[in-house]
């Protein structure tokens, strides 16, 4: 006689483990959930207050959108008509050198003395993390709060930078430094300096926190002098990091208006108009909302190419 079979028990209903029951199709319902739930918020910011807004102002680049019919939304199709009278304006030359200019200046400025800051402070030494933390003042304060007090230092009423002047003996180079248009963009440069060093400071003391100490241990043995070190092994090996300060560097002090709005408003004389003042003006002086936008959207252009260019390189670099 053969021994009985016993037959496998039937799952009870609303076992967990059956792939059907209701228990486990609302398990699977909250981990989903909570996979899109998490990065909703942000995926929500980005939406409303980046994807949209460029895609409405590209939208709006072909309009012929005006102070009379931008409420209404009838504003005309007009094709390139706003970029060909952006490009072709007699002041977008002058403007776009002028910006090129400003960002430049600024960077080479805040970027070699961010460098030998980083480098400073990459030493042990008394209250180095106090000094450190003071130096990112500039850069934790809103930049309105930091054109205004540039704006009272190169005042020619009461400014401290006359003040100075006059206290070393050169009282004859005291003047108003912003309303002067041969001096106006060196003083909004020297006040976007002040501003940016803490940042390139932060990046590149991180990069050089990062190097490994073996390998100036074996240049100091080999008897490399402090120069040769600096040359042969921070520079190549900071090159990464360096490249990715100067990009970022770059796109920040290309679209900067808040300091030079505050400090100048681009005058005088527009010495110091570059493209994002002279986006504003149109869109909020002029009521030209479509040339406006052909204006935001070539400002957005010249960084997104540069930044494609950087990453393309990286990546032949690193298959390299």
């Amino acid at each position: 006689m053969t021994a009985p079979t016993l037959a496998a028990p039937r799952p009870r209903t609303g076992d967990p483990r059956r792939s059907g029951s209701p228990r486990r199709r609302w398990a699977k319902a909250r981990s989903a959930m909570g996979r899109y739930a998490f990065p909703a918020p942000a995926l929500i910011y980005l939406l409303v207050f980046m994807v949209y807004p460029i895609l409405y102002t590209f939208y709006l680049s072909f309009r012929g959108a005006n102070a009379v019919n931008f409420l209404s939304g009838t504003a005309p199709f007009v094709g390139l008509d706003n970029y060909r009278a952006v490009l072709s304006s007699p002041t977008f030359v002058r403007t776009l050198v002028i910006t090129l200019t400003f960002t430049i200046c600024s960077l080479a400025f805040q970027h070699v003395i961010g460098f030998a800051l980083a480098l400073f402070f990459n030493r042990e030494f008394p209250f180095v993390r106090l000094f450190r933390a003071l130096l990112l003042l500039g850069w934790m304060l809103p930049a309105v709060v930091n054109a205004s007090l540039w704006r009272w230092m190169f005042s020619g009423s009461f400014g401290v930078v006359n003040s100075l002047l006059e206290t070393v003996g050169l009282g004859g180079l005291q003047h108003d430094w912003l309303t002067d248009p041969n001096t106006a963009l060196g003083a909004v440069i020297v006040a976007d300096v002040w501003v940016g060093i803490p940042f390139h400071m932060l990046l590149l003391h991180a990069g050089l926190q990062s190097l490994p100490g073996s390998v100036y241990e074996a240049a100091r043995i080999d008897g490399a002098s402090a120069w040769r070190q600096f040359t042969s092994i921070t520079v190549p090996l900071m090159r990464p990091i360096m490249f990715t300060a100067l990009l970022l560097g770059f796109v920040q002090t290309f679209k900067s208006f808040d300091i030079i709005y505050v400090m100048t408003g681009g005058g005088p004389a527009g010495a110091t108009t570059v493209l994002p003042v002279s986006v504003y003006n149109l869109s909020f002086d002029y009521f030209q909302f479509g040339q406006g936008a052909a204006a935001a959207n070539i400002l957005l252009v010249i960084p997104l190419l540069l930044s494609i260019v950087y990453l393309w390189n990286r990546r032949r670099e690193d298959a390299a």
